[in-house]
């Protein structure tokens, strides 16, 4: 504290040294930032899902998201097609795997192989209740051998083995065995299932439960705001 001027009673003012009416409002910052900052970092994503059929390769004895459509992919002999329909981020090795193992033998062991034909083993995962659309519910996983023609592709193994098959007027396949009845492709929130039944990954990064992007650079914002205070007024208690 120090005194200017002469004599006492009114003659007398306190001045205050430069940055000490910063330092509570600093602190304040401080502790305001880090008691925000959890509860950005528990706060859900909002991720986007989209229900539909998605296409994997079994033949390496794994699951393998397929990079190309049913109508132009031509399985070999010994081939195995795998189909989950879940909500699921829009395509990519994100979306859920069929639950069923990849194996030719398991599903096309006891078929003999036929001059001109090739055999192709189909996994079908209709998913669970929580990716079914409303008023429906799923079938249960099945699996055929399909018996075709050496040149024939995906979808034509599809259409001899678990007909009925739906597609949209964009030749978007959408629903296998009859299955969903309507619906394509639509988007529907925040994803229901992966392959393991637990919640599905959206926008092939985030899991549904994890802290927002977005709150959590909001929450650094503030931190930094806070940060900036403490600086400053710690510059102005320089001489």
């Amino acid at each position: 504290m120090t005194r200017t001027g002469t004599g006492t009673g009114t003659g007398t003012r306190a001045r205050v040294r430069p940055g000490a009416a910063a330092r509570p409002a600093a602190r304040a910052l401080v502790l305001a930032a880090a008691a925000a900052l959890p509860l950005l970092a528990a706060a859900p994503a909002q991720a986007t899902g989209y229900r539909y059929w998605s296409f994997w390769d079994g033949s390496s004895g794994s699951w393998t998201y397929q990079q190309q459509g049913p109508a132009t992919y031509r399985p070999q002999d010994g081939g195995v097609d795998g189909w989950r329909f879940a909500v699921s981020p829009d395509g990519g090795s994100g979306a859920a795997r069929p639950r069923a193992a990849a194996g030719f033998a398991a599903v096309c062991g006891g078929t003999a192989a036929r001059a001109g034909r090739k055999r192709v083993a189909v996994v079908l995962d209709f998913g669970t209740p929580a990716d079914a659309p409303a008023g429906e519910r799923p079938p249960v996983r099945r699996t055929a051998c399909a018996v075709v023609p050496e040149d024939a592709s995906s979808a034509e193994v599809l259409a001899a083995t678990v007909p009925p098959l739906r597609y949209d007027g964009s030749a978007i396949l959408c629903a296998i065995a009859g299955y969903p009845r309507s619906g394509c492709g639509e988007a529907v929130g925040a994803g229901t299932a992966d392959a393991a039944g637990a919640p599905a990954k959206g926008g092939g990064s985030g899991d549904g439960g994890g802290p927002s992007v977005g709150l959590a650079a909001g929450g650094a914002v503030v931190a930094a705001v806070a940060a900036g205070a403490v600086v400053r007024a710690r510059r102005r208690r320089t001489p």
